[in-house]
């Protein structure tokens, strides 16, 4: 059974009273434990389309079925429970609560779906991601590859079957950016968790199994990393 499957999916805005369409017919297949790219300029699609198949938003026409879940027939609370059930995500600007610790943020999902021992997980979250010793720490007291590796710890902390990865290197520098990629691609080998990362960084997108490029909302090319 495929994790994620994606078929003609439009997406189309009304915008300044003619209609604007950002996304042509996009179909993909994800198997389980697959890692992928969707690259492309600014502008192209590639963040619309993440959030369709995330379930962040309804497409115009296609589908998108997630977890042999079909998206597109559910209401918005509906779809809220599936990424609640199945999606991790990781922002490019982190989205930690600033009003609440690196352990906090981390324990929320946790906390989200009822579990008990929420405090101890997320502790050895934050250790994996050698935080261990922020935990008391607020997101502003912390640099940003450090909330960006508070963000994956809370990412992980549900155990997704899927995950999200906006951007995940775009507000951090080069030396930061490698730490906190090696550890994505560590987490996610170790919990088998499928990848999907948007990206317009070749190098980053080269580190996944396969890789689609967008270019005005339509897929011009994909491709198998060697």
């Amino acid at each position: 059974m495929s994790i994620l499957h994606v078929e003609n999916l439009t997406k189309t805005y009304r915008s300044g009273g003619r209609d604007l369409t950002v996304l042509h017919g996009v179909n993909f297949t994800l198997e389980p434990g697959d890692t992928f790219s969707i690259v492309g300029p600014s502008g192209s699609g590639k963040t619309t389309l993440l959030g369709l198949c995330a379930g962040l938003d309804r497409a115009s026409s296609g589908s998108v079925y997630l977890n042999d879940i079909r998206l597109d027939t559910l209401s918005e609370d509906q779809r809220a429970a599936v990424r609640n059930e199945h999606v991790g995500f990781i922002f490019q600007n982190f989205q930690l609560l600033p009003t609440l610790t690196a352990l906090e943020n981390v324990m929320v999902p946790l906390e989200l779906r009822g579990e008990r021992g929420a405090q101890k997980a997320a502790q050895a979250l934050l250790d994996r991601v050698g935080l261990g010793q922020r935990g008391h720490h607020y997101p502003t007291q912390l640099s940003g590859g450090e909330q960006q590796r508070v963000s994956l710890a809370r990412a992980f902390a549900n155990r997704p079957k899927l995950l999200f990865a906006d951007e995940p290197t775009g507000n951090l520098d080069a030396d930061t950016s490698e730490t906190v990629v090696d550890l994505l691609f560590e987490l996610n080998r170790e919990a088998g968790t499928t990848l999907v990362l948007v990206t317009h960084d070749l190098e980053l997108a080269a580190r996944t199994q396969r890789v689609i490029r967008i270019r005005g909302g339509a897929v011009v090319d994909q491709f198998v990393n060697e």
